[in-house]
């Protein structure tokens, strides 16, 4: 399947939720409410259970810009793992090397934290990689290329002296630490992973 190369915001009208795919959330915010088509306006039709789990599957899979295959096989991953699958299945998410880029807040969203690696513009343990699926690990330093932080959005957000990250990773000016995995209470609390653990258990 091709990646999605629409309107991202009709994403997260369709889910109901902001899915940080674009900076421009303000005006996302005042259409959340109303799916996308000619009938949005009507309102959402209530969904069965099932309903739900496939949404909150989608909405994950376009967070983190997954496809369907690769995202069955983290499925997969973390069911041979002894943790909880669902949460084992977020951390795979996270540890993903263009979430850390955004985590780490060196870009406003993840797609162009994508597109900073696909055109290898981060460095991991000062290396080139330019795979955006690459699974970091703890001790891991993450740079981006002098390149990189020309531009404009990514010059501003290195300049921050106190970025908002999360407590799993540090970073001082404009390089990135993993200190360790993340847990369960470092990810997005809003996300019910369970749902997307009882579609693949069907």
């Amino acid at each position: 399947m091709s990646r999605y190369t629409g309107p991202k915001n009709k994403k997260a009208r369709r889910i109901g939720k902001d899915l940080e795919l674009t900076t421009s959330s303000q005006k996302l915010l005042r259409r959340l409410g109303i799916p996308p088509g000619q009938h949005g306006r009507r309102g959402r039709r209530r969904i069965s259970d099932y309903g739900k789990q496939l949404l909150e599957k989608q909405r994950v899979k376009w967070t983190y810009g997954v496809q369907e295959r690769q995202f069955r096989r983290y499925f997969q991953n973390a069911l041979k793992k002894k943790g909880q699958t669902g949460e084992e299945l977020l951390r795979t998410l996270e540890r993903r090397l263009d979430n850390v880029v955004y985590r780490l807040a060196l870009t406003p969203t993840r797609n162009m934290a994508r597109q900073l690696v696909s055109h290898g513009h981060v460095r991991v343990d000062g290396k080139k990689v330019s795979i955006p699926s690459y699974a970091t690990k703890p001790g891991n330093v993450i740079s981006l290329s002098d390149k990189a932080l020309k531009i404009p959005q990514t010059e501003a957000l290195a300049k921050e002296k106190k970025p908002d990250i999360p407590a799993w990773l540090s970073r001082k000016a404009a390089v990135g630490k993993i200190e360790r995995l993340p847990v369960r209470e470092d990810m997005d609390a809003d996300i019910n992973e369970q749902y997307i653990v009882e579609v693949y258990s069907r």
